[in-house]
């Protein structure tokens, strides 16, 4: 995803990037786990709870960054006979 249009997003909420991105996975109902070792990013991860993406936001971030190298479409059936092959 790109950060620069994830911040602006961000900035219509009073939200980090990062905030933004956490967001969108958590109405996806994906869970994420993310790292960090500095308190107040740690703090900022779990203030994601206070704001709802719009539509429109949800559908622009579901656009970004699609193809990156090292992203999987973990349901591409080409993927899926790959870890079969390679890994029964």
């Amino acid at each position: 995803m790109k950060s620069e249009e994830l911040a602006a997003i961000g900035a219509k909420y009073n939200k980090t990037a990062a905030q933004v991105a956490l967001r969108w996975l958590t109405q996806r109902g994906i869970v994420a786990i993310p790292k960090s070792s500095h308190k107040e990013r740690m703090a900022q991860n779990f203030a994601i709870f206070d704001f709802t993406l719009t539509d429109e936001d949800m559908a622009k971030i579901a656009t970004m960054n699609l193809h990156d190298t090292g992203t999987i479409n973990f349901g591409d059936p080409q993927f899926v006979k790959y870890l079969i092959e390679n890994y029964g």
